[in-house]
This record gives C-alpha cells, sequence and structure tokens, in this order.
C-alpha cells in the first residue's frame, strides 16, 4: 500500500500530483495497491480450485481413509502416514496454488507489473515506540478500525444467510454417514460463495479508497510545483544565458554574411535586410537583418565593402519578418528583382567607367 507522501504541510499540498511526481513515486516502490483485492482475488481463486478438484482428490483421500481405518492393524504406520499425507497434499495443493496466483495477479495487476525490494529495506521510523505510539492514536488508526468493523459486518451477515435456517443443519446430523460429505460439501461452498461475494464488495470499496488515499498523499504545494518545474525545463536564468549565447552567435553569423551580399535594403534609418542571389537559391534570401543599433551595423559593415544599399522603406519592412536564410516569397520577387536589375546596372557602370 502506498506510503505517506514526502516533505511539507498537508493543507498546503492543494495541487494534484503531476505525472513525474507519481512516476517518481512508482519508482520507490510507492503504488495504491489493496490488500482486500489481493486476498479477495486469493480466495477466488481456491474457491474456484475447490469446485473443481476437491471433488476428486476429496473422494480419493475419504477411500483412502476407509481403506485405513478397514486395514489399520496391518499397516505400518509410516505406510499409513506417508500415503494419507500425499492424499491430503494431493487435495490441497491446487487449492493452495490457485489461491497464490489470484494473490500474486491481482497484486501485479495494481502495481502495473512493479516488483521492487525499495518497500523492504529498514526503516527506523517504522520500529520507533513513539511513531508507533502516534500511529496508533492518528485518524488513520480509528479509519482502520471502522474498515475492519464493516468488513466483519458484512461477512457475519453473508455467512449467516449463507447457513440459512439451524433446523437445516439440525437435520443434516441425522443423515444416513455417506450423505454428510455431499451435504457438507455444499454447505462449504455455500459458504466460500458467501465470503466472496462479501468480499469483492469490500474489495471494491477498499481499492477506491486506497487510489484516493494514495493520490492524497501525493499532492503537491504550488513551491513544490514551481520547484518540479524548474528542474524539468531548466533553471530561467540559464535559459535566459543560453538564448543570449544562441543570439550572439546569430548576430555574428549574420555579421560575417553581410560582406559577400549583393544588396542591403534599407528604410533607410530603421530596418536592414541583406540579401543574396546565386549558389543553389532558386530566389533571393535574407543572409542578415536587423533593426535600429542592428541596422545601423549591418549598414556599416555593408558600405565597409563595397555592398550597396537601396532605400525601399515598405519593402525594408516586409522583409526584415522573414527569417534569416529564407529565400523571399513570390510577392515579392518583382520588387527585388528591380533592386537587383539597378545594382548590375550600377556596378556596369562603375566597371565601364572605370
Amino acid at each position: 500500500m502506498a506510503e505517506g507522501g514526502e516533505g511539507g504541510d498537508a493543507a498546503d499540498r492543494t495541487e494534484a500530483a503531476t505525472p513525474r511526481r507519481i512516476e517518481k513515486a512508482r519508482e520507490d516502490g510507492q503504488v495504491a495497491m489493496s490488500r482486500e483485492a489481493v486476498g479477495w482475488a486469493a480466495l477466488a481463486g481456491g474457491t474456484l480450485a475447490a469446485m473443481l478438484a476437491l471433488p476428486v482428490t476429496g473422494s480419493e483421500m475419504l477411500r483412502a481413509m476407509r481403506a485405513t481405518l478397514e486395514r489399520g492393524h496391518a499397516l505400518e504406520m509410516t505406510d499409513t502416514v506417508l500415503r494419507l499425507s500425499g492424499h491430503g497434499l494431493m487435495a490441497v495443493l491446487p487449492v493452495a496454488a490457485a489461491a497464490g496466483f489470484g494473490a500474486v495477479a491481482a497484486t501485479l495487476l495494481q502495481t502495473g507489473g512493479l516488483v521492487t525490494a525499495k518497500n523492504m529495506a529498514p526503516r527506523l521510523d517504522k520500529i520507533s515506540p513513539w511513531a508507533g505510539l502516534k500511529r496508533l492514536v492518528s485518524p488513520e488508526s480509528a479509519v482502520e478500525l471502522l474498515r475492519n468493523l464493516l468488513k466483519l459486518g458484512l461477512v457475519g451477515v453473508a455467512l449467516w444467510y449463507a447457513l440459512g435456517d439451524l433446523q437445516e443443519i439440525q437435520a443434516a446430523l441425522h443423515q444416513a454417514p455417506g450423505a454428510l460429505p455431499a451435504t457438507a460439501g455444499a454447505a462449504a461452498l455455500r459458504l466460500m460463495l458467501a465470503a466472496l461475494v462479501a468480499f469483492a464488495g469490500i474489495a471494491g470499496l477498499d481499492v477506491m479508497w486506497v487510489r484516493y488515499r494514495h493520490f492524497s498523499r501525493l499532492r503537491m504545494s504550488k513551491q513544490e510545483l514551481r520547484e518540479e518545474a524548474k528542474d524539468s525545463e531548466g533553471d530561467p536564468m540559464l535559459k535566459a544565458r543560453r538564448r543570449q549565447m544562441r543570439q550572439a552567435q546569430g548576430r555574428r553569423r549574420m555579421m560575417a554574411a553581410v560582406p559577400r551580399a549583393d544588396v542591403v535594403v534599407t528604410n533607410p534609418t530603421h530596418y536592414a535586410v541583406a540579401l543574396s542571389y546565386g549558389g543553389d537559391s532558386a530566389a533571393p534570401k535574407v543572409v542578415a537583418k536587423g533593426v535600429d543599433a542592428m541596422a545601423a551595423r549591418i549598414r556599416d559593415v555593408a558600405q565597409q565593402h563595397g555592398v550597396p544599399l537601396v532605400a525601399n522603406p515598405p519593402l525594408a519592412r516586409a522583409l526584415w519578418r522573414l527569417e534569416v536564410d529564407a529565400e523571399i516569397p513570390p510577392e515579392h520577387y518583382q520588387a527585388v528583382a528591380e533592386i537587383i536589375a539597378y545594382v548590375w546596372r550600377q556596378r556596369g557602370a562603375s566597371s565601364r567607367s572605370g
């Protein structure tokens, strides 16, 4: 069954547990597991095995006992004990195996196949007398007492109903000896089925209670949520630092691409977008862009390396919205083509005049 939550006042834990908190608790062996459900599964498996196996194995055991009683004076004590023990084991073993299988299956079903030895490690708070006294007088102890009283009441009612009228029991005592096994077997089967039905109701209620208590213990405070988010996403200061480093690297790459640009479109003071045409690009693409101070740096570098500056405020603002290394969209083809053609004409004129 799940252990208590970790740290913090219960009054502060107002938020539902996150998947990460639930998974961490699972790794620590804290899962919602109802012992009543395990007990019911064991009882169900044992009952089913008893219904199927006991009519055969029980008859074999009765015949062996009769033969032993008839020839008891001629049999060795050791052989008699071994023979009867073997028949008894064959009668009990299927029921015990089925009960064990039911208990294991119910446990693994509730834990999702989790097998861990962490809860088996010794804990001082489990053997501390003071801790034990606090658990004894805690509200959970009162709840546990009420649960046990409820279980006793339900099982008692079910068994009383299964036993039926007392006259039927008295009549069974006056039956022939040969009829007693069948009568006793039918009565035992009624008792087991009644107990099974009663325990099924108890187990269903206990599963809901255990799951509610488990997730209540895992509830988190707002501070724990913030700390978990910080651990999951990283420290905000470190994230901001990494973002600044990425931006700085991006700016350095942009400034290194400006000298190789074909033209810089400006607005002319606030925006600057450097364009390059050629290579494997089907259309001109943005190799650098900036606004205000960054735009001034792009213009300075372009002037230093002889890259033409062309003022076109509407186009500069439109191209600034594009990502670096993105090709210009078709709606700007004509405007950019006119600028590039103008730049080429200027270069041609400069070459002829030179």
